[in-house]
């Protein structure tokens, strides 16, 4: 275009003022820390048992890579922690560690699992700078498997588990779980008769008795409110009348700590010491405890599983998945037994 004297019209852009200048750069500088943080913003705000599984994810993430033959493989550590860990990562690498895992043997619920955390890390390298924004759009193509996907792939291919999860979880008969909570009348007894009253009666996981405090607990009430970091809640539980007496004995026997961890450790010879108890020394426990009534291999784990089918039988799904401090209806639902006439007492 031209003026009427022929003269061409040019354009000229508006000046940027001081201020919006320094709001510029001032975003600029937000955005670059707000990237380098990404990482540890993002620990920040999960529960320590969704971190530690996440690390054990990158850690067989880090194995594949190896096996892949890519030079310098960052561990678990640094790919959970290090921006700069993930540079270089590609939508194929993350496709292929599908199928590893698959020829591995590896479970499809692990499968999906872990693909799953490589692309929450993904996103946050993304954010820090390190991942392309293309490309990590097409590693969010990369899918896990479906129910019936995940039948038609283990129908081909060889049964075989991998890691130390057990395929099936030991069975507690109900004379073998009052077996487990009848303990000495000795310090370390009572102090066993409370933990098996917890796991057994009260289906609490094993980081959530060990992190059990003096505090949590009231006589007068019959009441204690614990920690469900899986679900990132509190929550109350009415002690169950074995679990009451086995506390009361903890507490009026002078076992008990003044405050602080509810659980004391003990030596080979019984005495207890220190208060706090440590997840690992609760599983050795367990596990020790139930050889003594003919259950090899007992887990905390499988006294959280004898509760929750004892009370799937008893009460409706969504009351169990309450008390048990599960965030969906998929873990619970797993305990209750199919009816053999779908809709009985529907009619």
């Amino acid at each position: 275009m031209s003026t009427k004297t022929g003269k061409p019209i040019t354009k000229t852009s508006q000046p940027i003022s001081p201020a919006e200048q320094a709001m510029t750069q001032a975003g600029q500088i937000a955005n670059y820390y707000a990237a380098q943080n990404a990482f540890q913003d993002y620990i920040k705000r999960r529960a320590v048992n969704t971190i530690d599984a996440q690390r054990s994810d990158l850690a067989l993430f880090s194995a594949y890579l190896s096996a892949a033959g890519i030079p310098n493989v960052p561990g678990a550590e640094q790919l959970q922690r290090e921006p700069s860990a993930w540079k270089n990562l590609t939508w194929g690498l993350v496709s292929a560690f599908v199928g590893w895992q698959l020829e591995q043997g590896h479970a499809i619920s692990s499968v999906n699992r872990r693909l799953s955390t490589v692309k929450t890390y993904s996103k946050l390298a993304a954010q820090a700078g390190v991942i392309a924004s293309h490309e990590l759009a097409l590693i969010k193509t990369v899918s896990g498997y479906g129910k019936t996907e995940a039948k038609r792939i283990n129908a081909k291919r060889p049964i075989k588990r991998v890691g130390a999860k057990k395929a099936l979880p030991v069975r507690i008969t109900l004379q073998q779980a009052g077996q487990l909570q009848a303990q000495p009348a000795t310090p370390q007894g009572r102090r066993d008769a409370l933990l098996m009253c917890l796991l057994l009666e009260h289906g609490l996981r094993v980081g959530e008795v060990a992190a059990l405090k003096v505090e949590n607990f009231d006589l007068e009430t019959g009441l204690f409110t614990f920690e469900r970091p899986k679900v990132d809640g509190e929550q109350t539980h009415r002690l169950t009348p074995n679990t009451l007496n086995a506390y009361a004995a903890w507490v009026e026997a002078g076992d008990c700590p003044s405050e602080g961890p509810l659980l004391r450790e003990s030596l080979k010879n019984s005495t207890l010491t220190h208060a706090g108890v440590s997840d690992r020394a609760i599983e050795a426990r367990v596990k020790l405890l139930g050889e003594r009534v003919g259950l090899t291999g007992l887990s905390p784990h499988d006294c959280r599983h004898y509760w929750a089918t004892h009370w799937a039988r008893k009460v409706d799904v969504l009351r169990l998945q309450e008390a048990g401090g599960w965030s969906s209806l998929a873990m619970p639902r797993r305990y209750v037994e199919r009816a053999k006439i779908a809709n009985e007492g529907m009619g």
